[in-house]
């Protein structure tokens, strides 16, 4: 999911109807450049070479998402064509973070296991938890003190003041540092080896 402004102006986008190392492409309104969907960027046209901003965004089901936002509304064109069917994430399906021009992949199935995984991107201490058909990763700092996440209960504690967090929200909501918020970061979530096409430098997160 991007951000769809480019120099202040909002851009208006549709399907280019081909695909680029068989994920999909995109078309501007306004000059027709084509985009790369995972990269954000444009690779063919008058915009070639402009990134859009990466934003934080989650494949979950309907169920954990109204849990986590029970007040969200949903556009639905044909509601008979929806499956009910719970699904289970796929064994090679990776949760995928850019921060700071630097990218890793966390196999989802690994980080659920754990639970909550502390680690760096870039140098940056982030955190990524994951349970049952949810995910969320944050930076792991606040102002300049370097957290460290365990899961208890629904939520997280930190090892250093204590503080409870609410996942869903990044929000200490008990302790020393509550009514604080951790920043997430942009992911872009795929099966590994779609993940390896677009970001072939990649690591991967070992336990």
């Amino acid at each position: 999911m991007h951000d769809r402004r480019i120099d202040g102006n909002t851009v208006v986008f549709g399907n280019a109807g081909a695909l680029c190392m068989r994920a999909m492409t995109w078309y501007d309104h306004d000059t027709r450049t084509i985009w790369s969907q995972p990269w954000g960027r444009a690779i063919i046209g008058e915009l070639k070479g402009i990134q859009l901003f990466l934003l934080p965004s989650q494949v979950t089901t309907w169920g954990s998402w109204k849990t986590e936002h029970p007040n969200t509304l949903a556009m639905i064109n044909d509601v008979g064509a929806l499956s009910f069917g719970r699904q289970k994430f796929d064994p090679n399906f990776v949760i995928g973070l850019i921060l700071a021009d630097k990218n890793k992949a966390f196999y989802f199935e690994v980080v659920a296991a754990e639970v909550v995984v502390n680690d760096t991107l870039g140098g940056i201490p982030i955190a990524v938890w994951a349970k049952e058909d949810n995910f969320h990763a944050f930076i792991r700092q606040v102002g300049e003190q370097t957290l460290t996440f365990r899961a208890e209960g629904e939520g997280l504690v930190d090892g250093e003041t204590g503080s409870t967090w609410d996942v869903a929200r990044g929000l200490a909501i008990d302790g020393p540092l509550r009514g604080e918020a951790l920043q997430s970061v942009p992911s872009s979530t795929s099966f590994d080896w779609a993940w390896r096409d677009f970001y072939p430098e990649s690591e991967f997160y070992e336990p």
